[in-house]
């Protein structure tokens, strides 16, 4: 991908918005979590957990549930859908090799973004940093 701001923008935006759905459903189902099993919480704590590590046992389940629309949509690439990447970069003058690869980086770091964001929020979750307002 070349360093120029025509290539930069549209994927830094595809990864920004990876991140940001990753983050609000693992925040949302984490704070479910937290709230509807605060009894598990209090109780891991009274038996001498710190309140990361009970906060984690009970948050860090909710974890796997952010991922899945990111690897439904990597499913389908290509069998269901052509991506907005490949066909951008294809009617920009690229050639189906280089679009493919493009498409494939794109893939790849956004499910890296996105696990990236939900090992945060539920690491802040955890820690109590993160709370409904």
């Amino acid at each position: 991908m070349p360093l120029e701001g025509v290539a930069i923008v549209p994927v830094a935006g595809i990864l920004i918005g990876g991140a940001m759905t990753a983050t609000v459903l693992a925040g949302r189902r984490g704070l479910d979590e937290l709230q509807s099993r605060r009894g598990e919480v209090e109780a891991a704590m009274a038996l001498g957990f710190p309140d990361r590590d009970a906060g984690l046992m009970v948050s860090r389940p909710a974890a796997a549930e952010p991922h899945v629309p990111g690897l439904h949509s990597t499913r389908t690439v290509g069998l269901v859908a052509l991506p907005g990447t490949f066909v951008g970069t294809l009617l920009g003058g690229a050639s189906p090799v280089q679009a493919g690869a493009v498409q494939v980086l794109v893939l790849v770091a956004l499910l890296a973004v996105q696990a990236s964001a939900v090992v945060l929020t539920v690491e802040l979750l955890a820690r109590g940093t993160l709370r409904r307002s």
